[in-house]
């Protein structure tokens, strides 16, 4: 794995100034469509980013052009996808100088940290991991659903560095009677009326060795809009879990009541996480670990190809943390399969780059690319359905044609 140099200064050089224009766009681009109803969106560089798709301006809501995909299993940070809740975010006056973190509640011993006491006195750990937003993929749901209209573009794996939480936990002396850890942010709701964005998980999880709190990706501090100067990393677990802006642990002694855990983010609590098209789910359960997928990501729909060559077909496969045993690809649409390669592994959670060559005679071909997970998981060939559009991971056709 690629080892990173970190530089204290790097942590805090040029906050204040990135803060004060974090809100506005400085850079107007094109437009670009994505594939489904209502899919034409603005690209637009916003400070810390390159240009990104963007979905909602207050607040922020990036997702990254497809394009990037196909350059390596790590996303940079600048084109890394962004995703908020409350419309005053990313809050303002954050500075790594002086941002405190406090774990609190069923614990013997109180904490009240700074980046530095984190640094210093805990071990560092680091991981590739993918973060993935529930919805991603939510654009293409047939029937529509409600929520932001997503392509496949907000995911995004990075290299994150910093303390496992577990070690926090130890050295606040969990309580006997503890069940939950509680997470907050500094983004907070403009009104009384809004639900805050917490999260939780329950504590045999928040000790897992994976879980951390990362003060950096890919080597260098956390951009703002990705949760500078501190987030909460779930490897294997939806976005909705890596609280970003993190200043607040509670260690609780019952389950969450927060709104994000309570009403949001939760899915039919069955096998499938489903229900038929267009029918509510009787009972529901908060969302959870990764589904396994693949793209196909340097070839397009629509795109003309090279017949009767060897074209090159690549692209990046993840699960929930079991890692990625094989891709297969498919030039007929399913009928028949052939194994990919597989490139460096980073990680059970991180992105797992494959590749594959196919001969295609003149016509009308259909690509696909169907991953398969250590723990004996197969990609679907039809999506299921849910009310939220989460969770989508159905093999994607790409249709070519060879002339």
């Amino acid at each position: 794995m690629r080892t990173f140099t970190t530089h204290r200064r790097g942590v805090l050089t040029g906050a204040t100034a990135l803060l004060a224009a974090s809100g506005a766009r400085a850079a107007s681009g094109p437009t670009a469509a994505l594939p489904f109803e209502n899919g034409e969106r603005p690209l637009v560089a916003y400070p810390q980013k390159r240009p990104m798709l963007v979905l909602t301006e207050r607040p922020p809501q990036l997702e990254t052009p497809f394009e990037v995909f196909d350059h390596g299993a790590f996303t940079p940070n600048d084109a890394f996808f962004v995703r908020y809740h409350l419309s005053g975010a990313p809050p303002r006056g954050l500075d790594a100088a002086r941002h405190r973190l406090r774990v609190a509640g069923a614990v013997d011993k109180p904490l009240d940290l700074g980046l530095d006491d984190l640094r210093r006195d805990f071990p560092v750990v680091q991981l590739a991991a993918v973060n993935e937003c529930s919805g991603n993929g939510r654009g293409f749901s047939a029937p529509r659903v409600a929520g932001g209209q997503l392509g496949n573009g907000a995911m995004g794996s990075a290299l994150w560095r910093g303390v496992p939480l577990r070690a926090l936990l130890d050295r606040a002396g969990v309580k006997s009677a503890a069940r939950t850890v509680e997470f907050n942010g500094a983004d907070n709701p403009m009104i009384r009326a809004v639900p805050d964005f917490v999260k939780s998980l329950s504590l045999d999880h928040a000790r897992q060795d994976e879980v951390m709190l990362a003060y950096e990706m890919n080597g260098a501090p956390l951009p703002l809009l990705n949760g500078y100067p501190l987030r909460l990393v779930v490897p294997g677990y939806y976005g909705t879990y890596w609280v970003k802006h993190l200043t607040d642990i509670t260690v609780l002694e019952q389950e969450s009541q927060s709104f994000f855990m309570q009403k949001a983010y939760r899915v039919p609590d069955n096998d499938c996480a489903c229900t038929p098209a267009g029918q509510p789910a009787a009972q529901t359960r908060p969302i959870g670990r990764l589904n396994l997928r693949s793209f196909i990501t340097n070839v397009q729909d629509g795109q003309t190809v090279p017949a009767g060559r060897r074209v090159l077909v690549r692209g990046i496969a993840f699960d929930g943390g079991s890692g990625i045993a094989t891709v297969e690809v498919s030039k007929d649409g399913g009928r028949t399969w052939a194994s990919a390669g597989l490139g460096q592994d980073h990680g059970s959670y991180g992105f797992r780059e494959w590749s594959a060559h196919v001969s295609l005679g003149r016509g009308d071909h259909v690509l696909m690319a169907r991953a398969h997970s250590k723990a004996g998981e197969v990609q679907p060939m039809t999506q299921t359905w849910n009310p939220p559009g989460y969770m989508r991971n159905v093999v994607d056709p790409v249709r070519v044609r060879a002339a």
